[in-house]
């Protein structure tokens, strides 16, 4: 008997070979470069990996500890810091000479330059410090101090006040760099050691409110001074997203060279900050506006401590030229075609002569004889005479009715009797031209204070019945439904039902950019920024900025000792888009709904706008919900025209009233510039069941004539008990029609018919510049 042996099948690993397989089937195999290095990744064993991860490690930590030890150095920026008081009777000028006593110790160096800035250099420390104190009781330049600065000083006395809790409210949401609370209570010796100390504990509970987990410190002498400012030296500092990848200085010296009667170069000096500013490119100066550069310099540092002289008198160095070819254009508006889509556009010549004849018919009025010019500009026509010289018919009657001197008496006067009156009037009344005379602000404030509290009153009225009937409108009885609609359309389902963005859009849409897609676009800048070439960071430059208003710089010098702060944009920040910010309400028991196309001030970032935006739902779907009103506690989006402005970025938005300083109502981020986002305004038609039978109804009240039921027949029908139906036929004349739906219906129901259009938001960019009057 013949035995066969058994073979047993090889085990199968699959895709998945040993590191040992690996080595045996790759041994002596380099002719293949890319396979040579794929196979010495593989077969790195535990040590070379640990010591790999080890090397990486600490390659990163002597990157941080190079930045540490350049921060505050000699070879770069010296640290700024904004002292910000947190009470009104803070005495910040004690608390500035506490610091100064450094200088008396021989600890420090100290200098002040004309823009207020306090220089101190402690060589032990091989630190540079700079102190800038914001004006008091303006927020926004405190806020404005607060974007570029390194550190932030929060002087406290024994308790924060309103004008602490809104500087607090308003800075956070902007991002706050490195923040430290510092108590300039002075030692009070009739308070006992525990009383100090439970004061202190008491007022540190308030602080971390806003404020969790923040670093306290006292400054009461030299001492305390040394002490802190060697805390802020070493302590980690906070990155902020927007302003580490823009150029960011503020001014250390200022210097208006008028090229005309016009405009001049505005030559600013400072230390750069954040990223690389290239001459070619564009910056914002804050309060000015978006200008181009013509060179850049690189003066001697007056505050290192190894020169010594005068800044106007050391050498300058010219580090870079700009170059007319490679400059960015300062055209922020796109040049419609007239001819596109029959657009037409009025020329300057048009404009002019309409704005002429404007103002000549604005300054003509028809006084009594021997008014005054002041007298004449308080006199108010009226606009009824006007249109009734115009009336084609006025000459086909025989009499006119004509409201008589006694209350509510009407009389009918013979043509050719007021034809004669006419003329007695006309010989006791002149025209005369009125001048623009000053108007007594006081008078004219007290009548629109009670304007605006009945602005407010409906206001609140129209926020309330929205948020109990959303979008439910009243059909019209005078005009016809399928005129009063005529710009909606019904939609099978909100949601997936198709809209082009491109359809019928408006005439401002020629005017701005569009990215084919923003967030690529997005990501492809931040790279290229990353790699530019010009002014590094920390270098002490004079940039000169060309074209500069002088009407400008003139409120800027009038406006006393203000910080002037300067930001590079990226490429395409100046230009005009449709941005959209995601805004949220503030907690405040006092807030007021905001009406869509109310202007508003925003705070984007460095830049800082009026425009009157409109608002819709934030979500993920390709059409978003018109919000008519912005209640209290709600998160939406708002949408408007303004310059492009890349994310992540903050966004502030404020509520200017009359005689009062801007109030801080919602707070934010960039979401994109696409003017292709839907915001889709509905209107909601309601009726009433007035016979029901098992599945169709007779309903009233939803239109008022037959042609409109037939117009709106293809819409679909809802209740508010959640029944579909559709419009079967009408019935009569007079807006009864019959309906039939998916089941049966209740008397009680109500009967909705929801009708969508887009909406956009209106050109109304004001930018945020100093005036004669601010």
């Amino acid at each position: 008997m013949t035995r066969i042996k058994k073979t047993h099948k090889s085990h199968n690993t699959g895709r998945h070979r040993s590191k040992r397989a690996i080595k045996r089937s790759t041994e002596g195999k380099v002719n293949n470069v890319k396979t040579l290095t794929k196979r010495n990744k593989l077969i790195a064993n535990k040590d070379q990996r640990r010591n790999q991860s080890v090397q990486q490690r600490l390659k990163k930590r002597e990157e941080m500890l190079m930045e540490k030890r350049k921060f505050g150095g000699e070879s770069s920026a010296p640290i700024l810091i904004a002292v910000v008081p947190l009470q009104d009777d803070v005495d910040l000028q004690t608390l500035l000479l506490t610091i100064n006593r450094l200088e008396e110790t021989n600890q420090a160096v100290v200098k002040e330059n004309s823009q207020g800035i306090t220089h101190i250099s402690i060589p032990r420390l091989k630190k540079r410090f700079a102190l800038v104190v914001p004006s008091k009781n303006n927020v926004l330049e405190a806020l404005d101090v607060m974007k570029v600065a390194s550190t932030v000083l929060f002087i406290i006395k024994d308790n924060i006040d309103e004008w602490g809790e809104e500087i607090l409210k308003t800075s956070i949401p902007q991002k706050l760099p490195t923040t430290m609370v510092v108590f300039a209570d002075k030692t009070d010796f009739s308070m006992t050691k525990n009383k100090t100390k439970k004061l202190r504990q008491q007022t540190t509970k308030l602080v971390e409110k806003y404020l969790p987990d923040v670093k306290t410190h006292s400054l009461n002498n030299a001492m305390d001074a040394y002490n802190l400012l060697r805390v802020v030296g070493e302590q980690e500092q906070q990155s902020i997203f927007y302003r580490k990848h823009r150029a960011h200085l503020m001014a250390e010296h200022i210097n208006y060279c008028p090229e005309n009667d016009e405009s001049g170069t505005l030559k600013i000096t400072g230390y750069l900050r954040g990223a690389t500013l290239s001459v070619n490119g564009l910056v914002h100066v804050i309060g000015f506006g978006d200008f181009q550069m013509s060179q850049i310099d690189m003066p001697t540092d007056p505050y290192s401590t190894g020169t010594k002289g005068n800044m106007e008198t050391d050498e300058v160095k010219i580090l870079e030229r700009a170059d007319p070819e490679k400059q960015e254009s300062l055209e922020a508006e796109n040049t419609p075609d007239p001819m596109d889509a029959e657009q037409t556009w009025p020329t300057a010549e048009e404009l002019e002569e309409a704005k002429r004849e404007q103002m000549e018919k604005k300054n003509t009025k028809r006084v009594p004889k021997g008014t005054s010019n002041y007298q004449a500009a308080w006199i108010i026509e009226d606009e009824n005479d006007e249109a009734g010289d115009g009336d084609e018919n006025y000459e086909d009657e025989d009499e006119d009715e004509v409201e008589g001197e006694g209350e509510g008496e009407i009389m009918a006067v013979d043509k050719d009797d007021w034809d004669g009156d006419a003329s007695q009037a006309d010989e006791e009344y002149e025209t005369m031209t009125v001048s623009e005379a000053p108007i007594d602000e006081q008078k004219y404030d007290e009548d629109m204070d009670l304007m605006e509290e009945r602005q407010a009153m409906v206001r609140f009225k129209e926020a309330k019945e929205d948020a109990q009937f959303p979008d439910e409108v009243d059909t019209p009885q005078d005009i016809p439904a399928r005129e009063r609609f005529q710009k909606y359309r019904g939609l099978e389902s909100f949601r997936t039902s198709p809209w082009d963005p491109k359809e019928d859009l408006p005439f401002d849409f020629g005017r701005i950019f569009q990215f084919k897609n923003f967030q690529r676009s997005t990501k492809l800048v931040f790279k290229e920024n990353e790699v530019l070439i010009g002014a590094e960071p920390g270098s002490y430059i004079t940039i000169h900025v060309k074209d500069v208003p002088k009407k400008l710089y003139d409120a800027y010098s009038t406006d006393g000792q203000r910080q002037l702060i300067v930001f590079g944009l990226l490429p395409n920040e100046h230009k005009m888009s449709l941005l959209n910010v995601v805004l949220k309400r503030t907690n405040d028991p006092e807030a007021q709904p905001i009406a869509s196309k109310e202007k508003l001030i925003f705070q984007c970032g460095f830049r800082r706008f009026v425009a009157a935006p409109i608002f819709s739902e934030h979500t993920y779907t390709p059409k978003h919900k018109y919000l008519r009103f912005f209640q209290p506690g709600e998160t939406a989006v708002a949408s408007m025209f303004a310059p492009i402005t890349f994310p992540q970025c903050p966004v502030l938005c404020f509520q200017q009233k009359k005689n009062e300083l801007p109030k801080l109502i919602a707070t934010g981020s960039v979401l994109s510039a696409n003017p292709d986002r839907l915001v889709i305004k509905r209107a909601v038609l309601s009726g009433h069941p007035f016979k029901v039978f098992k599945r169709s109804a007779v309903i009233r009240f939803m239109f008022y004539n037959r042609e409109d039921i037939d117009w709106f027949k293809p819409v679909k029908l809802r209740t508010k008990y959640g029944r579909r139906g559709h419009i079967k036929e009408p019935l009569g004349t007079h807006g009864h029609m019959k309906c039939v739906f998916d089941g049966q219906l209740k008397s009680q129901d109500t009967i909705l018919m929801n009708l969508f259009k887009r909406v956009y938001p209106k050109w109304t960019y004001e930018p945020c510049l100093y005036s004669a009057h601010d």
